[in-house]
C-alpha cells in the first residue's frame, strides 16, 4: 500500500484563540488567489470585519471572499437565519458587490427560526454564557435532537408547515410568556413565504459542488468562524459556541473527506481577547484593558460588546496548533501593542505549586490557574505602513521570535493594520 501523494489546492483558516483574531482580513487577503471560499460552521453570531481603502464591511454569514468578487459557499455546517442572510445580501448589493452567481447555499444547512431566539434568551437567564442570543445554540440543539428544519425543508411549504407544527407543540410551553402561538405561526409563515423565494436560487448540493471543484484542482479556502477555544469539544466548556470551529469541523461541515484538506493556517492575535463569560488566565487589569481595547478597537463586530483583553497566551495557542494540525501561523494586530512596556507572553500555568504546560480540561483549573510569564521590552515606534520584516524595530522582532519559540511554530505573515494591504510576508 502506498500513500496518495496528490496535493490539493485547499487551505483551512482557523482561529487559535477565542475568536476575533482577524480571520476575516486574512481570508479576504488570501482570496485574491482563490477560486472559492467556503464557510463551514457557525451562524450570524460571528462577525468578520474587513477594511478596503478605509471602508469597513462587516459580514456575518457570507465568506469574506465575496468582497473580491469570488465565488462563495455557505456549507451544511452553518446554521442560517433567513432574515439575516437576506439583509446581508441586500447590504452587499447596495455596496456594488455582485452576489447572484457568486453565492451557493447548502440545501442541508439548518434554519434558525424565531423560537430559537426565545429559547436562547431563556437559556442565558439560567446559565450565563454570554451568547449573542441569536438562536445559534438552540438551532444546533434541534439538529442533534433530530427536530431541526433544513434549507431543503424550508423551501417545501407543506413539509415546512408540518415541521413547524411539531416543533411548536414541543417548544411553545417554554416560550409562551414571550409570544402568542397564533401570532408566532403567522409571523413564521409570512417570513418563510418571503425568504424561501429569495433564497431558492442560491441553494445547491454544495458537497457535490465542492468535490467536483477539488477534483478539478480549484483553489479553495475553508473559513471558520469563532476560534479553537470556543469549540464545543475542545474549548473552555461550557463557555463555548455550539459548533466546531476547528479544522476537524471542515469535513462534517462540508461533507468532504479529511484527506482533501491540504494546508491548515492558524490566525493568532498578538495579544488575547475574548467576548462573554468564561475563564481567561491572562486577562489584564481593567486600566490596562481599556488602553489595549482602545488601541485595538476591541469591540464585537456582531454585538458591539467590549472585548476582554489580556497578554498573549502561548499555552492556548499551542493547544490550538495540536488540535487543528496547524502548519503555519499568521500574527495579527501587532501594531496595537505600541507604547506597552514591557510585553508579556504566558508560557505555562501554575496551580497549587504545580506547573502546567498543557491546557487543562478542568473547569476549576481553567478558572484558578496563575499564568507564568516571560517578558520582553516593548516598542514606541509606529509600525503601521512597514512592508518588510527586516524594517521592523528590534524589539518587535524579539517579540515575534518569542511567540515562535513558545508556540513552536513559524509565523509566515504579520498584519500591521486593518486594511488588507497592511500586511508583511515574513
Amino acid at each position: 500500500m502506498k500513500f496518495n501523494k496528490t496535493i490539493f489546492n485547499t487551505i483551512t483558516i482557523v482561529g487559535t484563540q477565542w475568536g476575533d483574531e482577524g480571520k476575516g482580513k486574512v481570508v479576504h487577503f488570501l482570496s485574491r488567489d482563490a477560486d472559492y471560499i467556503v464557510r463551514y460552521q457557525g451562524g450570524n453570531n460571528a462577525g468578520h470585519t474587513i477594511v478596503i481603502d478605509g471602508k469597513e464591511y462587516i459580514l456575518h454569514l457570507i465568506p469574506a471572499g465575496i468582497l473580491e468578487h469570488k465565488k462563495c459557499i455557505i456549507a451544511n455546517g452553518v446554521v442560517i437565519d433567513p432574515k439575516a442572510l437576506f439583509n446581508e445580501i441586500k447590504f452587499l448589493e447596495k455596496k456594488g458587490f455582485y452576489i447572484k452567481n457568486n453565492l451557493f447555499i447548502s440545501d442541508l444547512a439548518h434554519v434558525i427560526l424565531p423560537y430559537h431566539k426565545y429559547l436562547d434568551t431563556i437559556k442565558e437567564t439560567t446559565q450565563k454564557i454570554g451568547t449573542t442570543q441569536k438562536g445559534i445554540g438552540p438551532c444546533y440543539g434541534d439538529m442533534y435532537s433530530r427536530s431541526g428544519i433544513r434549507i431543503c425543508d424550508y423551501l417545501e411549504n407543506d413539509t415546512f408547515e408540518e415541521l413547524i407544527e411539531k416543533n411548536l407543540k414541543e417548544k411553545y410551553p417554554l416560550i409562551k410568556k414571550f409570544v402568542n402561538v397564533n401570532d408566532l405561526k403567522r409571523y413564521i409563515f409570512k417570513e418563510q413565504k418571503k425568504f424561501s423565494k429569495f433564497i431558492k436560487p442560491y441553494v445547491a448540493n454544495t458537497t457535490n459542488l465542492l468535490l467536483d471543484l477539488i477534483y478539478k484542482n480549484k483553489k479553495i479556502i475553508f473559513e471558520s468562524a469563532q476560534g479553537t477555544l470556543l469549540d464545543v469539544n475542545f474549548g473552555t466548556y461550557p463557555y463555548v459556541t455550539s459548533s466546531h470551529p476547528i479544522s476537524g469541523g471542515v469535513s462534517t461541515g462540508t461533507g468532504i473527506p479529511p484527506f482533501y484538506i491540504n494546508k491548515i493556517v492558524g490566525i493568532a492575535k498578538a495579544y488575547t481577547t475574548r467576548v462573554g463569560e468564561g475563564p481567561f488566565p491572562t486577562e489584564l487589569e481593567e486600566k490596562d484593558q481599556t488602553f489595549l481595547r482602545t488601541q485595538g478597537k476591541e469591540y464585537g463586530a456582531t454585538t458591539g460588546r467590549p472585548r476582554r483583553c489580556g497578554w498573549f497566551d502561548a499555552v492556548i495557542v499551542k493547544h490550538a496548533i495540536k488540535i487543528n494540525g496547524i502548519t503555519e501561523l499568521i500574527l495579527t494586530k501587532l501594531d496595537c501593542l505600541k507604547n506597552i512596556n514591557p510585553l508579556k507572553i504566558c508560557i505555562a500555568y501554575k496551580y497549587k505549586n504545580k506547573l502546567l504546560t498543557e491546557f487543562p480540561a478542568s473547569r476549576k483549573l481553567q478558572k484558578y490557574v496563575t499564568p507564568v510569564y516571560v517578558q520582553t521590552e516593548g516598542f514606541s515606534q509606529d509600525i503601521r505602513g512597514i512592508t518588510k520584516y527586516c524594517d521592523l524595530p528590534k524589539n518587535v522582532k524579539n517579540y515575534v521570535r518569542l511567540i515562535e519559540k513558545y508556540c513552536q511554530k513559524e509565523i509566515k505573515m504579520i498584519s500591521l493594520g486593518r486594511d488588507r494591504n497592511e500586511t508583511i510576508f515574513k
